[in-house]
């Protein structure tokens, strides 16, 4: 173990034995959130310099043809390093956290504090085309996840470091601190009291200080509000909040059919990279916005500059014709989702964050340009551009708050606040009807893995049946007599009796209520064998079952008590009141209460 890393240990495991478990949350929240917010400034400061090296060393832009190739080469390198260093398998989306939440009690492996950094680092800083928000959500929730297990605190108190790193995470990245608390809490955390605002609150503040003392302010992703709200647009706002639901539900269901090609596609990691970069290459020559993040083709939008997303496209040759730009962006908009699936289907790693604020701007300009041109009203389109974005992310993650609030603070004022909130609800609302999950959990909802959606389930999943089995009931041969049983009886406090044979294989059980009548014939007492009054159990139990199985179990038999055998050895009995008691603590644990 480093020393440094002794150095900063052992005053905190004072701190965890001399201070309140409230306190040392809070001094973990600043630690956790400090940690995040550096990991999101590497992160952004690596694809920043990563871009501005390759631009200097191969005159990117004076040589188009270097936005195909590069991309192919990240695409190759996340590939190869993903391989010899992790396994091939590092877990890539919020799924991937949620899922460690419901069915790892929130352990996340040690290494994702850094592999996504690095590999989300060469995919978008080589130009493919995924956000990085994703990445620092799963480095953040690696960071505040193994600071708990570090320090051995319970599920509850690891899963809220978790989600306060997350939130760091993504205060950092936008330097928008109520955006990381929102989406802390719209998409890890469904299930949360006011107590657990401070930590979350803690962090983001202390994730969004990082990047602004640290990150050059070109790095960062902010564009100023210059237009006002006017209550007349109100009923174009809803429009375009139809509309982007209607290209969410687009964009979520082409994103999974998509991946699904991909994984269906029987051939090596190799091979697919080859087959998705060169895809991607096409795409990127055909539509040079795509290559990378896209928010540089967001600040073009919000400043008017439409026309020159064509520079480098094979379209510059016709002109900058207002109606051919309006048709580039539209397209743009709707091409983007392929681009993103192929990148990280392919085996680049990156998110659908960024992504989903490229469509909604392109939405939102497409939207208000076309209402424009056509004489219908004269719209603003730097403010329906910034509203999208805010449409697309509410439906795409299922987090309208966190859209609402992420463009409100990221254009440095709250001037568009009822569009937004008009916008992020309608897309929200339509999408919820036709997609009950969003895409990062629509797989694990399939699966039947989003727990973190259902505490009892969630609950259920935490328990683990090897904790819970009871072995204090005695044994019975199947060959004994019925003396020798009522003998049994009298030296136990249960009234349940498993007949075990020799090599430990459970026969039957008898209940003390089915024998009460024949225990007092002594003239039986040698004549009766207890294999002649034991009874199938209602049910087994293995000891590899669910505790949702388990549970499933007790209903149908409609027992109280039900016997536990692992390769058919009898190992002891699991009853309802041990399963509820220890339900009543989870419960108490990972509820969030002060």
């Amino acid at each position: 173990m480093p020393t440094s890393y002794k150095k900063i240990k052992i005053p905190l495991l004072w701190l965890r034995r001399h201070t309140s478990d409230r306190e040392f949350m809070l001094v973990s929240s600043v630690l956790v959130g400090l940690t995040a917010g550096v990991a999101a400034v590497i992160l952004k400061s690596l694809v920043h310099y990563i871009q501005m090296l390759l631009a200097y060393g191969n005159r990117l832009l004076d040589q188009p043809y270097w936005l195909v190739v590069f991309p192919l080469i990240g695409i190759l390198l996340t590939v190869a390093i993903v391989s010899l260093f992790f396994k091939g398998r590092i877990g890539r989306g919020t799924a991937n956290i949620l899922f460690n939440i419901s069915q790892k009690s929130s352990l996340v492996e040690r290494h994702k504090m850094y592999s996504h950094v690095l590999t989300s680092a060469i995919t978008a800083g080589f130009g493919g085309s995924a956000g990085l928000e994703s990445p620092i959500v799963v480095t953040g929730s690696a960071i505040g996840s193994n600071y708990g297990r570090e320090y051995h605190l319970n599920y509850r108190d690891r899963t809220l470091l978790l989600a306060s790193g997350a939130a760091a995470g993504i205060a950092a990245v936008f330097n928008a601190p109520i955006a990381g608390v929102l989406f802390a809490i719209e998409v890890l955390l469904t299930d949360i009291s006011i107590s657990a605002f401070i930590p979350l609150i803690i962090s983001a503040v202390v994730g969004a200080l990082s990047s602004k003392v640290i990150l050059e302010e070109d790095i960062l992703f902010n564009i100023s509000q210059r237009e006002f709200f006017a209550a007349e647009h109100v009923p174009f706002y809803v429009l375009l909040g139809i509309l982007c639901g209607m290209i969410s539900v687009y964009y979520t269901r082409m994103a999974l059919r998509v991946e699904e090609l991909f994984e269906g596609y029987q051939t090596t990691v190799l091979n697919r990279a080859l087959i998705g970069g060169a895809l991607l290459g096409l795409l990127i020559m055909l539509f040079p916005p795509l290559f990378g993040e896209g928010y540089d083709s967001i600040r073009l939008l919000e400043n008017g500059q439409a026309q020159k997303l064509l520079q480098d496209s094979w379209l510059a040759f016709f002109g900058t014709n207002e109606w051919l730009v309006l048709c580039f962006v539209g397209a743009l908009a709707l091409v983007k989702v392929f681009a993103t699936t192929i990148t990280i289907a392919s085996g680049g790693n990156g998110g659908n964050f960024a992504p989903s604020m490229f469509v909604g701007a392109s939405t939102g300009f497409f939207f208000s340009r076309i209402v424009n041109l056509l004489n219908i009203s004269n719209l603003p389109t730097s403010s329906f551009a910034m509203v999208g974005m805010a449409g697309i992310l509410s439906g795409v993650m299922h987090a309208p708050l966190t859209a609402v609030f992420l463009i409100a603070e990221i254009t440095g004022g709250y001037t568009l606040m009822i569009p937004l909130m008009i916008v992020a609800a309608s897309s929200f609302a339509l999408v919820k009807y036709f997609e009950p999950y969003s895409l990062d959990t629509k797989k694990l909802a399939q699966k039947g893995q989003l727990l973190t959606h259902n505490k009892d389930r969630t609950i259920l999943r935490i328990m683990k049946i090897q904790h819970l089995i009871e072995t204090e009931f005695q044994q019975v041969s199947p060959e004994a007599t019925l003396g020798e049983f009522v003998e049994v009886i009298a030296h136990s406090r249960r009234n349940l009796f498993p007949v075990v044979s020799a090599k430990g294989k459970l026969d039957g059980v008898i209940l003390l209520e089915n024998v009460r009548e024949i225990m007092f014939k002594t003239e039986k007492y040698n004549t009766v064998k207890v294999k002649e009054l034991m009874i199938k159990p209602p049910a087994i139990v293995q000891y590899d079952d669910s505790m949702a199985d388990v549970m499933k179990k007790f209903d149908e038999s409609g027992a109280w008590n039900l016997p536990v055998l692992h390769d058919d050895v009898y190992l002891g009995f699991v009853s309802k009141s041990s399963i509820f008691t220890k339900y009543r603590k989870l419960l108490i644990k990972t509820t969030n209460v002060s």
